[in-house]
C-alpha cells in the first residue's frame, strides 16, 4: 500500500529500467571458467597407468609423396621415370595401390593450364585425393634439374572428375 502512495509522487518518477544488469552474468561465467580451467588437467590425465618401457624407434606412417612432373614439351614423369600419358593411371596404381600417399604435381611454368588440369584429372581418376601443386617462391633461383626433386608444395584439392574432363556439373 505504501507503494501506491508513492506512485503518484511527482518528485520521484523513475523511468522503467530496460537494460539488463550483466554483472552477475559475468561473475558466474568467470567462476565457471575457473572451475573448468582447474578441472581440465584432471580430466585429461585419465586413469593412472604404468606404461611399459620399450627400446624401439617410433613407427613412421608418413610415406614420401609421389612426384608427378610434366616438362615444357608435355612429357610426363612419375618421380624420375618417364611415363606415357595413357600409362599415368596404371603407374600411379602400381606405385601405391592403397591410394594413401600424397601426390606432388610439378609442371613447367610455360605449360598451358589445360594440360595441368588434365594431369590432375588423371590423378583424380586413379583415385588419389591428396594432391598438391609444387611451386617456387619468387627469387628462389632456377628450378631443380631432376623432375622428382623436392620443392614447396601448395596444397590444392584434386578436381572433380566432371571438371577434369571439361564437363559441366549437373
Amino acid at each position: 500500500m505504501a507503494f501506491a502512495l508513492r506512485k503518484h509522487d511527482s518528485d520521484f518518477e523513475a523511468a522503467p529500467m530496460s537494460d539488463m544488469n550483466v554483472t552477475p552474468l559475468v561473475d558466474v561465467m568467470l567462476v565457471l571458467l575457473i572451475v573448468f580451467m582447474v578441472a581440465a588437467p584432471l580430466i585429461a590425465q585419465g586413469v593412472p597407468i604404468n606404461l611399459p618401457k620399450v627400446q624401439t624407434k617410433p613407427l613412421s606412417d608418413q610415406k614420401p609423396p609421389i612426384g608427378v612432373s610434366v616438362d615444357a614439351v608435355g612429357q610426363y614423369y612419375v618421380d624420375t621415370k618417364p611415363v606415357a600419358p595413357d600409362q599415368l593411371v596404371a603407374t600411379l596404381d602400381a606405385e601405391d595401390p592403397t591410394k594413401d600417399r600424397r601426390i606432388h604435381v610439378r609442371a613447367d611454368s610455360n605449360l598451358p593450364y589445360g594440360q595441368v588440369v588434365k594431369v590432375m584429372g588423371l590423378i583424380n581418376s586413379a583415385g588419389f585425393t591428396k594432391v598438391a601443386l609444387v611451386s617456387q617462391q619468387p627469387g628462389a633461383g632456377a628450378p631443380a634439374a631432376s623432375p622428382g626433386a623436392a620443392a614447396a608444395p601448395a596444397a590444392v584439392s584434386a578436381p572433380a572428375p566432371a571438371a577434369a574432363a571439361g564437363g559441366a556439373k549437373p
